[in-house]
């Protein structure tokens, strides 16, 4: 069954609107495990302006689930938290500096070198990795060269496109993702997948190892509850 990964931000980001520490979110990784969910996801960026980079280090000593970090690792301070705090899985993504959220996967035939050689300082720790990418054949085929384990697809697309044709939305998906299991890729997902649009992704997108979903579900669980939320999420996975 695809893997449901948490990610916490949005509870930072509540928590930082006020200062002090409520919402706490080492106690929202901590739930989340004991909720259902498969793994946690975090992404801590440059201005901290959500997760900040000590809760990284305060998350993974509760961790007993998977660990996920997501960031730009043209960021050298990105580069040393990982490293410090070896995540089970690290997900890079092309971030600007300040932007508002994630909206663009790899160019990977652009990046690969640099891609190269990134990929390779987390792998030597014994990372895994995974690198953002848009569902682009070119790309999935720019990512397997550069020795990644996994490729997350972006699917903000997908879920736009979902309310006014979902086999249309999804095709580009499919085929991005055959091509990765052909590659011998791992597969990821995530960014605007909710309760309307994933059961669908999930049930026509082969070999889907697991999807990250935050804002959708946080938002959720204000009106369902957090372990409600969580395991409604998990239910259309099956």
């Amino acid at each position: 069954m695809t893997k449901l990964s948490v990610n916490i931000n949005k509870f930072a980001t509540i928590r930082n609107s006020r200062g002090g520490n409520n919402p706490d979110v080492v106690k929202a990784a901590i739930d989340a495990q004991r909720f259902g969910a498969d793994g946690v996801t975090v992404h801590p960026r440059p201005d901290e302006r959500h997760i900040r980079y000590d809760d990284v280090r305060e998350i993974r000593k509760i961790i007993t689930t998977e660990f996920n970090i997501e960031g730009n690792p043209t960021e050298q301070k990105f580069v040393e938290l990982v490293l410090e705090t070896k995540p089970h899985q690290v997900t890079l993504v092309p971030d600007a500096l300040g932007q508002l959220t994630s909206d663009h996967g790899w160019d990977t035939i652009k990046h690969r070198d640099y891609l190269i050689g990134i990929i390779n300082v987390f792998k030597k720790a014994g990372i895994r990795v995974s690198i953002f990418v848009d569902p682009i054949i070119e790309m999935v085929e720019g990512a397997a060269k550069t020795g990644t384990d996994r490729i997350e697809l972006y699917t903000e697309g997908y879920a736009t496109q979902f309310p006014s044709g979902k086999e249309k939305a999804v095709a580009t998906y499919v085929s991005a993702a055959l091509k990765a299991k052909e590659l011998g890729l791992g597969l990821n997902a995530g960014h605007d997948l909710d309760l309307q649009n994933l059961k669908y992704f999930a049930q026509n997108i082969p070999s889907l190892d697991e999807v990250s979903i935050g804002h959708a579900l946080v938002c959720d669980a204000i009106y369902l509850g957090y372990e409600n939320a969580i395991q409604m999420y998990k239910r259309q996975l099956i």
